[in-house]
């Protein structure tokens, strides 16, 4: 005889169901943004959260270039890349990858709040930057998200 009034339910990639969220950036500080959208890919929020399951959502984050930095990280801070060959390391500063590439401030931001391993990386393909307001997803008719 089950004792057990309630059945824990583990949800796997067939029983998952993903959607798509807008976030919109715009004078949001990078780390509180990028704590919110992992917290959304990695499916946190939902109630059917497995850990080892990308159970999250696809998040689309319009207008990073207009992301906010608190005290003096535009300059102080020093982002490190590499290209792969010897002496192949890098030195940016958040000021230089914001004239080149935006998007790539929340995208470092974001990975760096996902887990580590195979799982992680998956989780990382449904985060979508874009650096001004339009983005080529309309047809998944994404969920607008304030914060």
């Amino acid at each position: 005889m089950d004792h057990n009034s309630y059945k824990t339910l583990n949800a796997n990639k067939a029983t998952v169901e993903k959607s798509w969220v807008v976030i919109d950036a715009n004078a949001q500080v990078l780390g509180r943004v990028a704590s919110q959208v992992a917290h959304i890919i990695r499916g946190k929020h939902k109630p059917s959260y497995t850990p080892n399951v990308d159970c999250g959502d696809n998040v689309i984050v319009i207008n990073a270039e207009k992301v906010r930095m608190t005290g003096k990280k535009w300059t102080d801070r020093v982002i490190f890349t590499h290209s792969g060959y010897p002496g192949g390391q890098r030195e940016h500063t958040p000021t230089m990858i914001r004239m080149k590439h935006p998007e790539r401030l929340i995208e470092h931001a974001v990975r760096g709040m996902l887990p580590k391993n195979r799982l992680g990386r998956e989780l990382y393909r449904s985060l979508h930057v874009y650096a001004g307001t339009e983005h080529p997803h309309a047809a998944q008719q994404p969920k607008e998200i304030k914060f």
